[in-house]
């Protein structure tokens, strides 16, 4: 099983593209067929919950329902690991801890936003990691 940190920039580009080759649409498609394991912590699930309801985004408020409801049914949870590191976005803290906290399962950290983490080989772009699964013929 794949494990995986999906920063939020990451599903709200999934959610607003309109391209289904599109690097995040990919990731959340293999996410949603059970290929790919989201980790999570209670924090990272408020985020999520707040950003894509952001009226600015105008997300499809239906489908968004739908992938938090799959995303509270089938992502581990995980309490983070506590990093004292500087972070170029304090914002984005606890998805690396939560990475931090997975890495027994080697989990990957997938962002849009790379420069804001430390540089590590568990921290991918969505292109980074459609490529790995594809390497890895998942």
């Amino acid at each position: 099983m794949i494990y995986a940190v999906i920063d939020t920039n990451v599903l709200v580009s999934a959610l607003k593209t309109r391209h289904e080759d599109a690097a995040t649409a990919r990731v959340l498609g293999e996410i949603v067929a059970g290929r790919v394991t989201m980790v999570v912590c209670r924090e990272i699930l408020d985020e999520y919950e707040e950003v894509l309801n952001r009226p600015r985004l105008a997300l499809d408020g239906q489908r968004v329902e739908l992938l938090m409801r799959f995303i509270r049914e089938n992502a581990l949870e995980l309490e983070p690991e506590s990093f004292a590191g500087e972070m170029a976005d304090e914002d984005d803290r606890v998805f690396y801890e939560v990475a931090l906290a997975a890495q027994p399962d080697d989990a990957l950290l997938v962002t849009g936003n790379i420069a804001h983490f430390p540089k590590i080989d568990f921290v991918v772009t969505p292109a980074e990691f459609i490529a790995l699964l594809d390497k890895l013929g998942q």
